[in-house]
C-alpha cells in the first residue's frame, strides 16, 4: 500500500517531503559528452567532481568521472540527445526510477549522520556537494541544496524505507535534544 506525503515536520523546525515526479537522466560518457550535455542545460563548464551546478536548463551532479546525474527542466530529452549527436555516450531515463526527497531545517545533517557513514558537517559537505552512499541498506544520492536542505534519490523501490529510516533517526534526535 502506497502512501502520499507532501510535507511532514520529523523533527524540531525540520520537514521531509516526497517531492513530485521529475525529470532525471544518467549520463556516461568522456569529456565531450559530460561537455555537451552540460552546454545544453546553459552550464559554462562540467561540474567538478561530486559537486552540481544548476543552470538554465536544469542541474547536472557530478557523481563519477564519467558520470552525470541530469535533473533538466522538461521532461524532453531532445536538447540533450541533440546535444550529444555523434558523441560516443550512454544516455538512461531514470524518471520512474528513482523517488526525490528533500529533508530541511536544523536537523537535517545530524538526521543523515544517523543514517548514512559520510560526515555532513558543512565544513566538510559544503553546498553543492553530491555523492553517492548509503542510506541504511539503501544506495541514495545525496546533494546539499542549502546550510540546512538536502535534495536526496532513492530508487522507487526503497522509497517507503528511506522515509521511514528518516523518519526513525528524526524520532531519536528529537527525543536527545528535548533531553538536553
Amino acid at each position: 500500500m502506497a502512501r502520499s506525503m507532501a510535507e511532514a515536520t520529523i523533527a524540531p523546525d525540520t520537514v521531509l517531503v516526497r517531492e513530485p515526479r521529475s525529470p532525471r537522466y544518467v549520463l556516461q560518457g568522456r569529456a565531450p559528452a559530460l561537455q555537451a550535455a552540460a552546454r545544453a542545460l546553459g552550464l559554462k563548464d562540467v561540474p567538478a567532481m561530486l559537486r552540481a551546478a544548476t543552470g538554465t536548463g536544469g542541474t547536472a551532479l557530478r557523481l563519477g568521472p564519467f558520470e552525470l546525474l541530469l535533473l533538466p527542466g522538461a521532461d524532453d530529452p531532445a536538447a540533450l540527445q541533440e546535444a550529444l549527436g555523434p558523441i560516443p555516450h550512454s544516455l538512461v531515463g531514470v524518471s520512474d526510477r528513482n523517488v526525490t526527497l528533500t529533508l530541511r531545517g536544523p536537523w537535517a545533517a545530524r538526521i543523515l549522520s544517523g543514517l548514512c557513514p559520510l560526515d555532513f558537517m558543512e565544513r566538510v559537505f559544503p553546498v553543492g556537494m553530491a555523492t553517492r552512499a548509503p542510506l541504511e541498506k539503501a544506495d541514495a544520492v545525496f546533494w546539499r541544496t542549502a546550510p540546512d536542505c538536502f535534495h536526496l534519490e532513492v530508487w522507487r523501490s526503497f522509497g517507503l524505507y528511506a522515509e521511514d529510516a528518516i523518519r526513525e533517526v528524526a524520532r531519536g534526535v528529537t527525543f536527545a535534544s528535548l533531553a538536553i
